[in-house]
């Protein structure tokens, strides 16, 4: 199958150029337009007001298979994640059972072989119960087929636990991604402690139980010299202390989410779908997030996609399960607010989403040029909708973004130079 997408705008190492793009055999040929040779095409897309880059990456989502399939599967995640834009994705490893050895990993291997719709790497843990605290799982074993080490959902609660994880990923050159949660600071939180939870009699989670792991871990990064990322951080503090690690040369990088971006505690309302861990922070926590991804501080945005059931997200803050939805969202959500706004550029957006994760996790691709993987989204900048959960793929509806209106639609995601999912024609 060959596939010719022309004259559309295409982000080449140079910028945004219009080209047309020749899909053969999973690789991409780049040429200026009436170049190539139309009777060898399989098929031809028109591209004309459309951009064409390279597939969006995320490196943190919840697949929830194996184990929890009511909520999420395999099959319905990545088809959420192609229909977003996202040509690959790393699931989370809050599984059943945990992959913490080969055999328990094998298991989600088995189901990504035969149901995923684009890449998907998953993690290994880093504790054999995936609960901060047990000794660490067979790192060595799994270290060939997961994209790095992680524990998410849960923090690693001791200095000296996560002090020997660093030193054994850094032994089999693989990432320690890290939730960052002090569970002695909780308290039974469930939102920021912040005006909202003040004002609403709400329990609430302190910033300092994000930025106080960050704090220790940054330090043992150091110390050890292991590779270090930080999940969806929340807070002005977390950003200060990565911003000077990074300026010391530790190697650390972290990633935000799209809802702590566009979003803060003032905007929480009495509904499951804006519950979220870490929760929204405040007006100054959000405004620091963006003042970080701008100064390269931020060098990644992924979903924390964390779907459940309707009966889970349906009992307000309080009670409601943590965790919203965000693969079919993410980037009309961050075009409409931060780039049309001005705040940063289309260029840099790409940036976060498909090349730096790809860049850090060491996966190929994340550009477009002759013989890169033709792992490719297509994306009307114009077409503008509303975001309803009842057209969402995946099977979690829980989004605080219900109803709001957007720009950028995704319109093809090809993995390999297979098309895996299509709207060019809606």
């Amino acid at each position: 199958m060959t596939t010719l997408l022309k004259n559309g705008m295409v982000l080449t190492p140079l910028g945004f150029e219009k080209k047309d793009v020749f899909v053969s055999n999973g690789k991409v040929f780049v040429s200026s337009t009436d170049t190539f040779d139309t009777d060898h095409a399989s098929s031809i897309i028109d591209c004309t007001d459309r951009i064409i880059i390279p597939g969006f990456t995320d490196v943190h989502v919840h697949l929830r298979e194996p184990g929890f399939f009511y909520k999420e599967t395999i099959a319905s995640g990545t088809a959420a994640a192609a229909k977003g834009g996202y040509t690959c994705v790393c699931p989370m490893p809050n599984l059943k059972p945990v992959p913490s050895d080969m055999e328990s990993l094998q298991t989600q291997l088995s189901i990504i072989e035969k149901d995923a719709k684009v890449k998907t790497i998953p993690y290994g843990t880093i504790t054999q119960n995936q609960d901060g605290r047990s000794a660490l799982s067979d790192m060595e074993a799994m270290a060939p087929y997961v994209c790095a080490f992680s524990d998410d959902g849960k923090g690693v609660q001791t200095g000296d636990l996560m002090e020997e994880a660093m030193e054994k990923a850094k032994e089999l050159g693989k990432l320690i991604v890290a939730h960052c949660e002090d569970e002695s600071l909780l308290h039974g939180g469930y939102i920021h402690d912040g005006e909202y939870a003040k004002a609403h009699n709400h329990k609430g989670i302190c910033s300092e139980s994000e930025w106080g792991q960050v704090k220790r871990d940054v330090q043992l990064a150091e110390k050890t010299g292991a590779s270090y990322h930080v999940c969806h951080i929340s807070t002005k503090e977390t950003v200060d202390i990565i911003r000077q690690a990074k300026a010391r040369g530790v190697d650390v990088t972290c990633e935000t989410g799209p809802h702590y971006l566009v979003l803060c505690d003032a905007d929480l309302q009495e509904d499951g779908r804006f519950k979220m861990n870490p929760p929204l922070r405040a007006a100054a926590d959000r405004d620091a997030l963006i003042e970080g991804l701008c100064d390269g501080t931020i060098d990644m945005i992924a979903t924390d996609h964390a779907p459940h059931s309707e009966e889970e997200k349906s009992k307000g803050l309080a009670g409601s399960a943590f965790g919203i939805v965000g693969l079919e969202t993410s980037f009309p959500i961050l075009y409409t607010h931060l780039v049309k706004k001005g705040i940063i550029s289309l260029e840099k957006l790409i940036e976060v989403m498909s090349i730096n994760p790809r860049r850090r996790f060491g996966f190929e691709g994340g550009v477009i040029e002759d013989g890169a993987p033709a792992d490719l989204t297509v994306i009307d900048l114009n077409r503008h909708f509303s975001i309803d959960p009842s057209d969402f793929v995946s099977m979690g509806k829980a989004t605080p973004f219900t109803d709001w209106k957007v720009y950028g639609k995704v319109v093809m995601t090809l993995v390999e130079g297979e098309i895996v999912y299509d709207e060019t024609n809606a």
